[in-house]
């Protein structure tokens, strides 16, 4: 989990937060780059050198990537442009900013900032030619994840005072279009229950909501109709996380809990969601030390951008067990000047 998702979590019988969850001796703090990857395991590099990535996502034409970068007090979002090969940071907020979310447009990018003076969720254009804007007040820890394709409804996830429920809030914006003109909407609960939800995320054709939950004890992936009413499907067979919808295929990917890319065709007949049996869509093996989202799928669906452990880092093991770690990133940024 990163930063701003791990203290949302409660064990469900104590109210215990908890700030990171790690595999125990297979940390390695500098980093790796960000990779292009196809489920033939064939890797390019995308972003390099090896750094502390996280959280790749494609524009929805493709042509640029936004991430976040761990920096030396916090983190900051960048955004990439893939056709002449240049980085620019996006934010300059002190602490921490991540969890970058597209609009459909490909003009805004909405994201969570840990600003210590006005934490919450912010927008701002991608290319940089505006201030963000808040559009919360964080008074419910909010973490964006997906923006519905026709830009108009925002889902995320908070936990108030007990464990993470999924919401959607419309997204408005003034006649002008500009940046200060949006706001959001009265949330609405999609799913609220006494486990752990997280990770909502939308179909690219509005009908379905992808998200986890750790309703059976360990965290799976589910799909709901929306905005509903209807069952669940359950997704995942042996753990997963981090969904992630094709946007040209019936595909959906996910994470296993060995940190490999899944994947699941689907079908829709009338208002049930059919999901096929989990296959594994690479072996090779995500970095994750913080429980992160670090894979996207690229708009043509056949490669993903993903931050990838490397072949010769003798860490591709199979996960034996997990520590919790409290104030990760004051360890972190302790450590990461130690290997310096």
């Amino acid at each position: 989990m990163w930063h701003g998702e791990s203290h949302l979590i409660r064990h469900k019988t104590a109210p215990v937060a908890f700030n990171l969850a790690f595999d125990t001796g297979r940390v390695r703090l500098g980093g790796f780059p960000i990779s292009w990857l196809d489920s033939s395991g064939k890797r390019q590099p995308l972003q390099s050198p090896s750094a502390p990535y996280s959280s790749p996502r494609f524009s929805p034409d493709g042509k640029r990537l936004a991430y976040c970068l761990l920096n030396g007090s916090g983190s900051d979002i960048w955004v990439k442009d893939l056709e002449r090969d240049t980085p620019s940071k996006l934010t300059s907020f002190p602490e921490t900013n991540g969890w970058p979310v597209w609009t459909p447009d490909g003009q805004y990018i909405i994201f969570r900032s840990d600003n210590t003076a006005a934490p919450g969720l912010y927008i701002v254009r991608a290319d940089g030619s505006s201030e963000p804007q808040r559009l919360t007040e964080n008074k419910v820890g909010e973490l964006p994840y997906s923006i519905s394709s026709n830009g108009k409804r925002l889902a995320y996830y908070s936990a108030g005072s007990g464990n993470p429920d999924l919401f959607t809030a419309p997204l408005e914006s003034g006649p002008s279009g500009n940046v200060g003109t949006f706001r959001l909407g009265k949330p609405e609960t999609f799913v609220g229950t006494k486990f752990a939800e997280l990770h909502p995320a939308f179909s690219p054709d509005g009908r379905w909501l992808a998200y986890t939950s750790n309703e059976t004890g360990r965290f799976e992936i589910y799909v709901r109709p929306f905005p509903g009413p209807g069952g669940r499907s359950r997704i995942s067979t042996s753990a997963g996380s981090y969904p992630v919808w094709s946007p040209k295929r019936r595909e959906l990917f996910f994470m296993s809990l060995d940190r490999h890319i899944m994947v699941v065709d689907y079908s829709a007949k009338g208002d049930s969601f059919v999901p096929g049996k989990p296959r594994l869509w690479s072996e090779a093996i995500l970095w994750d030390p913080v429980r992160v989202k670090m894979f996207d799928v690229a708009p043509d669906g056949k490669r993903v951008a993903a931050v990838l452990l490397a072949s010769d880092s003798g860490m591709e093991k199979p996960l034996t067990h997990v520590t919790f770690l409290l104030n990760f990133f004051d360890e972190l940024r302790r450590k990461t000047a130690k290997e310096k």
